[in-house]
């Protein structure tokens, strides 16, 4: 989001973290800024293109996307945009995969959520 921010026409002072960046977003895209729903579309539109690329080397059925970008109506623009990509780009990959987003709170602490769900390594290789 921040990479889009700018050319999008937002202004940050330098120092502001990228978190406080990504609220002004979701906020204007609340009100329904172009600008901002601009972005929202932009990521998904980059999503919607990752998933197949992903989908020539790994056995993809289920993509959960994750992270505070997703949070809010952002987070549908990018689920929408992305769907829309994969079904006119990429119908047979459509068919077979489900794109979707969890609840809001799960969104906001994606990756947490992402590293719960992974295997706890055994000391000495073991499992």
């Amino acid at each position: 989001m921040n990479r889009l921010a700018r050319p999008a026409g937002f202004t940050f002072p330098d120092d502001m973290p990228l978190a406080d960046r990504l609220k002004i977003v979701q906020t204007r895209m609340e009100k329904g800024d172009p600008a901002a729903r601009e972005i929202f579309d932009t990521i998904g539109v980059y999503l919607g293109y990752t998933v197949p690329w992903y989908a020539e080397f790994y056995d993809v059925k289920h993509v959960m996307i994750l992270g505070r970008v997703t949070s809010g109506a952002g987070g549908e623009r990018v689920l929408a945009r992305a769907r829309y990509i994969l079904a006119t780009e990429f119908p047979e990959i459509d068919e077979r995969i489900s794109i979707f987003l969890p609840d809001e709170r799960s969104r906001r602490v994606g990756q947490a959520v992402a590293a719960a769900s992974l295997p706890t390594a055994v000391p000495g290789g073991a499992q």
